[in-house]
């Protein structure tokens, strides 16, 4: 607002309530600093076709099939740059969170801006006269888990026909996840210690720690040292058993 850059948003579904009430993000469309387009109602702003759709609930979406034939044809007719901004799980990306599949989008969009998915991903289909880009999440939620992962955004250039999605990295905390045995844990304290220290940021780390016999004041002890390097650095132990039995676990 600032800086007069405009700015346009959706709701995603944390955005909507379940009772009846006022979105919150709606403070910053009444006060002028953004532009809400989640009805799906397109607009043209600069040259470009705009249109956005909130998040769409999986029973919900045949009922908006009439809708997305509607865009289509508006965005066919729009000679510039058309993008659709969306908060859904595409099959293609992601089975398990997949909500509707790429066909189902409208075709004649040259930027599909979309949320849900956390990790950064970006599509082309021969279907689609554009890129599906998911930038993910700016920063980790508690959802994802401790692991190593980049996260940003696309910054997209469309001074030409085809939108060219630029990826921006952002300086996040770091987070980290080890495994160890119980007996090499003091060896594995000083290769986390060796591989954290220089951290602009302290980062969050998890050790999961497998053994027999296990003393927690034994592994309070070790994870201790590196209290000063850290902002958080939690610790579980996992029998053999339990690891094994536990596929589940690592499906998102």
């Amino acid at each position: 607002k600032q800086n007069n850059i405009d700015s346009f948003f959706i709701l995603g579904e944390h955005d909507i309530s379940r009772i009846r009430t006022t979105p919150i993000p709606y403070v910053y469309h009444n006060l002028g600093f953004s532009k809400y387009i989640g009805q799906g109602n397109p607009i043209e702003y600069k040259g470009v076709l705009i249109a956005g759709f909130d998040k769409i609930r999986k029973p919900e979406i045949p009922q908006y099939e009439e809708r997305f034939v509607e865009i289509d044809k508006i965005a066919q007719n729009h000679s510039g740059h058309k993008i659709l901004v969306l908060h859904q799980g595409i099959t293609e990306f992601n089975k398990f969170a997949g909500e509707i599949q790429s066909t189902d989008l409208p075709k004649n969009f040259t930027y599909y801006a979309m949320g849900h998915l956390h990790d950064k991903d970006i599509k082309q289909f021969n279907h689609l006269k554009g890129p599906i880009a998911y930038p993910g999440s700016i920063e980790s939620t508690t959802s994802e888990g401790i692991k190593e992962r980049k996260k940003g955004f696309f910054e997209v250039d469309i001074s030409g026909e085809e939108a060219k999605p630029n990826w921006i990295e952002l300086d996040t905390r770091p987070q980290f996840s080890f495994k160890t045995e119980y007996q090499e844990l003091s060896k594995t304290i000083d290769e986390i210690s060796e591989k954290i220290t220089g951290s602009l940021k302290k980062p969050i780390v998890e050790i999961n720690i497998k053994g027999e016999d296990i003393e927690t004041d034994h592994i309070q002890a070790q994870i201790a040292r590196l209290n000063s390097m850290v902002l958080r650095c939690f610790w579980r132990i996992s029998t053999k058993q339990v690891s094994d039995s536990s596929v589940f676990l690592d499906r998102p």
